[in-house]
């Protein structure tokens, strides 16, 4: 017996062999995607939930270990989201005729990071190495022909493109040459702001990262429980009631968190050189408590007039606003590329929350950085650039720091020079000394 060709809607939907695509929704309105309408949404909470909680543990330890081991895991969460990307257009016809063609990628790959880091690194080198004559002649050295270095090696890798050139593979080739360096653009632009806030201050990547993280904890649980409104075709299970109530949670979370982080120097002072010792400074008047006096159309039955603040909470607010405003957005882009090239996830790194990439579609896009938590999908670019540009304009003073003069002398000045620059230094501070006394 045949069967009826209408019958279509409910029968098995069928999929192309060792395709990732995603079949069509078939028979379903936009609203029955929803969390309250999902009958394996317990299953799929309770998944969600196992996985968050070894992400937030392990988060949480590397916090606790310091800075290199911060900027250790960006760059491990870096080589996953890359090696997820690059996976995406590959063509397993056409890779068997190009020997080492996937070196190729990593050769870019790793320039890329030896050109972003060491722009970012090398102060914090030399002020490492600055004890050791030899080792600080030839850092100073590399940091000087650093640049020269990688675009050497860049021009290694295009010679040896163009030498893989293979008849009827061009256009292939050609287009996996681009999608490797929109790849190396979207990866590298958003870690080198991140591994920027790290430096400048635990404070600047964990906050940031934190609210993205609450943000999409909140959003899922709203969304679960009250979830009736569709908010956006790209991803049909997120929801008004879901936004909303992550956007109030976040700017709460925002003043609240930051008046916990900020009364730890271990998270506020800044690292300036490659050491994992512990931190001790002075944490500057952003993280000094003021006292603040309630509005007067505050409830008579409340008892407190006063509290004490931070002056960085008020700060933290505007990274909250942005985080529960902007940063879903990051979500709803991956969400539009991932059916723009009919796959599910960009990977299965994750149970529960798909692969690395997807956790990072939202982090680095607004935070100081990365965070590897429940819906990790926002320490993307928005999130990590956002707090970088907000931290050096309305944050850290706009002036000419010792850090940088040191910067520029060891790099484009010789031992020699360096040598007569401190001599000359060393006479104008003892003239100036002898005036003042006098």
């Amino acid at each position: 017996m045949q069967k009826d060709s209408g019958s279509g809607a409910t029968g098995r939907l069928r999929r192309r062999k060792g395709s990732n695509e995603v079949p069509p929704e078939v028979g379903k309105a936009n609203g029955s995607h929803l969390l309250v309408n999902d009958q394996n949404k317990y299953r799929s909470m309770w998944i969600r939930a196992y996985s968050s909680i070894w992400m937030i543990g392990g988060f949480a330890f590397i916090i606790y270990m310091g800075h290199l081991y911060i900027w250790a895991m960006v760059v491990v969460i870096q080589i996953f989201m890359a090696s997820e990307l690059f996976s995406l257009l590959r063509k397993t016809h056409e890779d068997r005729h190009l020997p080492g063609f996937r070196h190729l990628n990593w050769h870019f790959f790793f320039t890329a990071m030896l050109f972003v880091y060491g722009r970012i690194l090398s102060q914090r080198l030399v002020n490492t190495v600055t004890s050791d004559k030899f080792l600080y002649q030839v850092v100073g050295r590399l940091i000087k022909y650093h640049m020269a270095a990688c675009y050497f090696l860049y021009i290694a890798g295009f010679v040896w493109f163009i030498l893989s050139l293979k008849k009827k593979l061009y256009k292939y080739q050609f287009g996996q040459y681009a999608w490797t360096h929109m790849i190396l653009i979207v990866v590298f632009t958003q870690s080198s702001f991140t591994v920027a806030n790290i430096f400048e201050g635990i404070f600047w990547f964990l906050l940031p990262a934190s609210l993205i993280v609450i943000n999409d904890i909140a959003a899922y649980i709203f969304g679960f429980f009250f979830g009736k409104t569709p908010l956006i075709k790209l991803s049909p299970k997120k929801t008004w009631e879901g936004f909303i109530g992550a956007s109030v949670t976040t700017i709460i979370s925002a003043f609240v968190l930051a008046n916990i982080l900020g009364r730890f120097p271990w998270l506020t002072c800044p690292r300036k050189d490659l050491s994992t010792g512990w931190l001790n400074c002075d944490p500057g008047p952003l993280f000094k408590p003021e006292n603040f006096t309630l509005p007067e159309w505050i409830p008579d039955w409340f008892s407190w007039k006063e509290i004490q603040v931070l002056p960085v909470q008020w700060h933290a607010l505007c990274l909250g606003l942005f985080a529960s405003i902007i940063a879903p957005f990051g979500g709803f882009f991956a969400s539009g590329f991932k059916r723009a090239f009919k796959i599910k996830d960009f990977g299965d790194s994750i149970p529960g929350h798909g692969g690395m990439t997807d956790r990072m579609d939202c982090q680095f896009d607004k935070c100081s950085g990365f965070i590897v938590l429940v819906r990790f999908k926002a320490i993307d670019m928005v999130m990590a650039v956002f707090a970088y540009i907000y931290h050096q304009s309305f944050v850290t003073p706009q002036s000419v720091s010792v850090e940088m003069i040191l910067e520029q002398i060891l790099m484009n000045l010789s031992f020699e020079e360096q040598r007569a620059l401190y001599i000359k230094l060393a006479q104008i501070i003892k003239e100036t000394s002898q005036f003042g006394e006098s």
